[in-house]
């Protein structure tokens, strides 16, 4: 089923490095789209690391570039850093977490999740 878009929503102007705060005492997440099919996120990490032991097991799968900074994702047989133009595809339900993010500088990712969306009861 095709997602309306108003006009307006398609005029929207922002910018992902705007408003970058230097310090934070959690991951900002910020979403950008939202449809049933996709959903975009900014997300500012500074220093920030999954909780020891924790482990993403997601339903849908992401597609995440860092834009700016550096971090490095762990997944359960091995680990990739990532810097500024580094993406990964991380299929649904390949567990993952993130290991380290810059605390020298803001590191700013784009995650797109798309596909294995909850489905909701018609």
């Amino acid at each position: 089923m095709p997602v309306s878009i108003s006009k307006k929503t398609m005029t929207k102007t922002a910018n992902l490095f705007s408003e970058l705060p230097s310090s934070l005492s959690e991951e900002l997440i910020e979403k950008i789209l939202d449809t049933p099919d996709v959903r975009i996120e900014r997300i500012v990490s500074t220093g920030h690391a999954s909780p020891p032991g924790f482990w993403y097991d997601q339903a849908e799968n992401e597609w995440v570039v860092v834009l700016r900074g550096e971090a490095v994702l762990a997944f359960e047989d091995e680990e990739r850093m990532l810097k500024p133009g580094d993406y990964v595809l991380i299929p649904a339900h390949r567990k993952h977490r993130v290991h380290s993010t810059s605390s020298k500088e803001p590191t700013v990712w784009l995650a797109v999740f798309f596909g294995e969306k909850k489905k909701e009861t018609q």
